[in-house]
């Protein structure tokens, strides 16, 4: 480690220096610690009972050699303030922890597995391709069968989602926050153990497993990654060497709306504490991408922008972003953000903030807004749906339905589809996603969305599967595998997602709740009929280019997908105008290519 580069903030390494790292018959410790007056390691191996660390380098480094202390055994740092009190803290660079509700961390040193990915590694991102991402809690998604388990481990993971994510056609798996956290009701979103995956699924080597599996099929998977807070348990960050080292001392900017510390992103050893867990996270255990929670947290104090934007954080997030490309230049750096601050796809070198993706989070609440009003309030509300595309190409979005849309009372995605009439519910759920799929941008979906699951997520349990058993929702499920096989197939759908030239209105402004556009690609155009009104609509009529043949690739209403209709829909062509029926609350997807 560079003690330069770590306290000007500019340091991704700091994890090969800082933690404890077996070595030869026992191990090294070594913390960062500037306001302990002393420190002393304890653990299974003394008993724990104190063996003093000494001061190293500038005196702010603190380090020990422990000849017994083996892997597997668990640790502390005991921590003697200036006043005489003293606290025992987990490991900041600790890279495994015992299984909550323990607290200690745990020697493990750097991951010892052998991955078989060197081929996948090699690709580069290519925003012209398909890039659908499931979301998914590990801890909830499913329960092994028959073993009585409360969570699948990541091996059981690494069996049972892989061949999931396969048959169903996603390109990416996301993982919510996996750094340990003591509460399981934060989802990991309040960590402690910024370099320690959660021991709850299993061991580093295990995670190394998943994700190794993930890769031989061809599978990318992002990780939640939290730099704006901490967890504020005493054992953790907060106040770690007897003063507010990591987090600000001003009270006013120390705690998130979350009831969280607010990392101090002002300071250089933060940065380089952050960007060395991010770093961590892409090289040692081959995550492809990160998602970084809470962005608008950085850009502006508190996420507010009448409080100004925080120059520190907008400066980290330059700097970590340009660092990890140069370091890993295949991860994907994605934006969680809600503000309109410009520039947040824009390299960091040319003054943007360096991410490759941002949610378009303006796109989710209009569309689900719209999707929750009555047909007849549509007639009067097309900018909900046509809005988005007016800003669409200043970034480079990402459409997502995430977890944060089925918690908290805000209902399942079906649930907040608009009426009480049951099969009416599946129906918009369908033209929802027929909408989202042909929509420009890269999409994200949060696991039971597919299944069309009624009640919210908990994390206490896993995912409604015994759903499957019943027609509606069976049928359901098939119709997301086949869009999500026509949007792996087509690229008409993803090829010129960024591009003007990929996207056109054919019908916007009618009457009637009723849009058509056309998705373009260099050897194929897809065109979306998508019937948002309760009425059916027999001679629909939209121009489509001369020359160009015609074939129905999916359509909504089709009784195997949970729909009315039996027969073939109605359509024909005629010169450069299609016209097609279109039942109510229905869409239909045509491939248009050259004769």
């Amino acid at each position: 480690m560079d003690f330069y580069q770590f306290y000007t903030g500019m340091e991704f390494d700091a994890y090969t220096y800082l933690g404890a790292h077996p070595e030869g018959e026992g191990t090294v410790f070594r913390t960062f610690a500037p306001g302990a007056s002393h420190i002393a390691v304890i653990g299974d191996f003394n008993q724990w009972q104190d063996t003093p660390m000494n001061r190293i380098y500038d005196g702010n480094f603190w380090e020990c050699h422990i000849p017994e202390a083996r892997k597997g055994m668990r640790y502390k740092y005991r921590i003697y303030r200036r006043d005489g009190s003293f606290l025992d803290h987990c490991d900041p660079y600790g890279f495994f922890a015992e299984t909550i509700p323990g607290t200690a961390s745990v020697i493990h040193g750097l991951p010892a597995y052998s991955f078989h990915d060197g081929a996948y590694l090699q690709r580069k991102p290519d925003p012209s391709m398909p890039m659908n991402i499931y979301e998914l809690h590990a801890g909830s998604w499913k329960m092994p069968s028959g073993k009585g388990e409360t969570a699948c481990t990541y091996r059981q993971l690494a069996d049972l989602l892989v061949p999931f994510l396969k048959e169903n056609h996603y390109q990416f798996a996301e993982l919510m926050p996996i750094g340990e956290y003591p509460c399981g009701a934060s989802w990991g979103y309040q960590a402690t153990g910024f370099f320690s995956p959660t021991s709850r699924y299993g061991s580093p080597e295990d995670l190394c497993y998943l994700i190794d599996r993930c890769h031989a099929e061809e599978i990318g998977v992002i990780l939640d990654f939290v730099p704006v807070h901490f967890a504020v348990n005493d054992y953790g960050l907060l106040r770690y060497d007897g003063t507010p080292l990591y987090e600000y001392p001003n009270s006013d900017v120390g705690y998130s709306e979350w009831g969280s510390c607010n990392f101090a992103h002002s300071r250089g050893e933060v940065r380089s504490f952050l960007q060395s867990a991010a770093c961590y996270w892409l090289k040692e255990f081959h995550f492809d991408g990160l998602r970084m929670d809470a962005v608008s947290n950085l850009i502006y104090w508190q996420g507010n922008p009448q409080r100004g934007e925080n120059q520190a954080a907008l400066q980290f997030l330059r700097t970590m972003n340009s660092g990890l490309k140069k370091r890993i230049p295949h991860a994907i750096l994605i934006a969680e953000d809600s503000s309109a601050y410009p520039g947040v796809t824009r390299p960091a070198e040319e003054g943007g903030l360096g991410f490759d993706y941002k949610w378009d989070l303006g796109w989710m609440h209009d569309t689900l807004s719209y999707m929750q009003s009555s047909p007849a309030q549509r007639k009067s509300q097309p900018q909900r749906l046509t809005f988005s595309m007016q800003y669409f190409y200043n970034e480079r979005y990402l459409l997502p339905l995430s977890h944060d849309e089925v918690v908290h009372g805000k209902a399942a995605i079906i649930q907040k589809m608009n009426g009480a009439e049951y099969l009416d519910k599946f129906s918009q759920a369908r033209l929802l996603y027929l909408y989202m799929f042909a929509h420009p941008g890269k999409k994200l979906n949060f696991m039971g969305n597919e299944i069309a699951m009624f009640r919210e997520w908990d994390e206490t349990r896993p995912l409604d599967w015994e759903l499957l058993a019943y027609p509606q929702h069976e049928k359901f499920y098939r119709f997301i595998r086949k869009l999500h096989g026509i949007y792996a197939e087509h690229p008409a759908l993803s090829q010129w997602d960024y591009q003007w030239k990929g996207f056109e209105w054919l019908d916007c402004k009618n009457a009637r709740p009723v849009f058509a556009f056309v998705r373009k690609a260099e050897t194929e155009q897809i065109l979306a009929v998508l019937n948002f009104s309760d009425e059916d609509i027999p001679d629909y009529t939209v121009p489509v280019p001369s020359g160009q043949t015609v074939s129905l690739l999916l359509d909504s209403s089709r009784e195997c997908w949970g729909g009315s209709r039996t027969d073939c829909p109605v359509w024909q062509q005629q010169d450069s105008r299609l016209t097609v029926c279109v039942p109510r609350l229905s869409g239909q997807y045509f491939l248009l290519k050259e004769k």
